[in-house]
C-alpha cells in the first residue's frame, strides 16, 4: 500500500468526507446527541474547525482524520444555540446533556486528542500511528508537556494502539448507565508525556 500523506487541517471540499469518517467511528456515541445519522453527519460537516485536524490522504482522498483540542477549540464545534436551531429548542436539551458527558477536559499542560477516525478498509495498516506521531509534533510545537485522550471499553483495538504509542492509563471511570444509550460502560483516560525539549 502506498503510504498516506499527512495534511494539517481539512482539505478544501473534504468536509463531508471528514464528517462521514467521524460518524463511522463515533456514530454510536453521538447518535443520541446528533442523530439520526444523515442529520448528524450534516451537523458535523457544518461545524468543523478546520485548524483542529490532521488528515491522512491517499490518492487525494481523505482516509483518516484526527481531531484535537487546543486553546479551548475542538475539531467539531457547534454552540447550544446552533444545536437548538438544527434540532429544535426542546429536543436540544437532552442532546446538549449527552454532548457535555462526552466532552474531554484535559489537565493543565496536556493537548487533548479528541478523535481518531480511520477508513475501515485501512485500519491496522499504520495510519493511526502516523496521525498520533503528527499530534506529538503539534503538541511539542505548542509546548505542551504531553497529550491525553479517552478510550471506551468497547474499543480495545484503539487502546492497544495508544499503548504501543506510549500512552499509559491515568484513571478509568465506570459508566454502566451509559452502556445502553451510548454503547460503552467505562471510559479510560490515557496520557503520553513528551520529552522535555529543554525549556
Amino acid at each position: 500500500m502506498t503510504e498516506p500523506t499527512l495534511h494539517r487541517g481539512i482539505p478544501t471540499d473534504a468536509d463531508h468526507r471528514v464528517a462521514e469518517l467521524y460518524w463511522e467511528a463515533f456514530g454510536r456515541k453521538l447518535g443520541p446527541a446528533l442523530g439520526p445519522p444523515e442529520r448528524g453527519r450534516a451537523f458535523v460537516a457544518a461545524h468543523l474547525r478546520r485548524d483542529r485536524a490532521v488528515t491522512a490522504l491517499l490518492d487525494g482522498r481523505v482516509v483518516a482524520v484526527a481531531g484535537y483540542r487546543h486553546e479551548g477549540r475542538s475539531l467539531v464545534g457547534g454552540t447550544a444555540a446552533q444545536v437548538a436551531r438544527v434540532y429544535g429548542p426542546l429536543a436540544a436539551l437532552p442532546r446538549l446533556a449527552v454532548l457535555a458527558l462526552l466532552e474531554h477536559r484535559p489537565g493543565p499542560g496536556l493537548l487533548a486528542v479528541e478523535s481518531i477516525a480511520v477508513d475501515g478498509a485501512l485500519r491496522g495498516r499504520g495510519v493511526g500511528t502516523l496521525l498520533l506521531a503528527e499530534l506529538d509534533r503539534i503538541a511539542a510545537e505548542h509546548r505542551y508537556d504531553g497529550l491525553t485522550l479517552d478510550v471506551v471499553d468497547t474499543n480495545p483495538r484503539a487502546r492497544a494502539l495508544y499503548e504501543r504509542h506510549g500512552y499509559t492509563v491515568r484513571h478509568t471511570a465506570r459508566t454502566p448507565w451509559l452502556r445502553r444509550p451510548l454503547g460503552f460502560g467505562a471510559v479510560t483516560t490515557m496520557v503520553r508525556p513528551l520529552p522535555d525539549p529543554g525549556r
